[in-house]
């Protein structure tokens, strides 16, 4: 089992320190906010989508040291991906805590900061809560994109202990 050392290391610290896209979007293509009943954190973003990729990111997170260490690692890299990313992004979260999957890799290789977080069941809906505001920010941008007519697409399952709520 992980050591509380190795979760709350120099890396996280840094990582909570200095979160980028911290105002929020305005005329946002889309808003959700994630909160984790468990723990009282809370995180809202904002996208904007441009050719099926984020074209801009704004969020507000009130969250302990590994919901806001999350939070920044998303914000340097959400610009520039699609959605299929970014959901993929978060099942191999979900799997890497989960389910003892590894950590993302590529351009996402700093998630791998949050591994010993699986060893803490009571920390993993915090963990996640930025995967899962994004994750249903991109399927409400999905549905005004597709029009009226089309069903909207299914958010995130939401991380054990944690509730979404869309559009604040």
């Amino acid at each position: 089992m992980a050591q509380l050392s190795e979760i709350y290391n120099q890396r996280i610290l840094e990582l909570s320190a200095n979160i980028p896209s911290t105002e929020r979007l305005e005329g946002a293509d889309a808003t959700a906010t994630a909160h984790s009943k468990l723990c009282g954190s809370t995180v809202s973003v904002d996208i904007k989508v441009a050719e099926g990729r984020v074209s801009a990111f704004g969020q507000t997170v009130k969250a302990c040291l590994l919901g806001q260490a999350a939070a920044s690692i998303m914000a340097r890299n959400i610009v520039g991906s699609d959605a299929a990313e970014l959901r993929e992004v978060g099942a191999a979260m979900r799997r890497m805590l989960k389910a003892n999957g590894p950590p993302p890799g590529g351009r996402w290789a700093d998630l791998a900061v949050l591994e010993p977080v699986r060893d803490y069941k009571a920390r993993h809906a915090s963990t996640l809560l930025v995967f899962d505001a994004v994750e249903t920010a991109l399927a409400e941008a999905e549905s005004k994109r597709a029009g009226p007519e089309a069903p909207p697409r299914e958010g995130p399952q939401a991380s054990a202990g944690a509730e979404l709520c869309e559009g604040h």
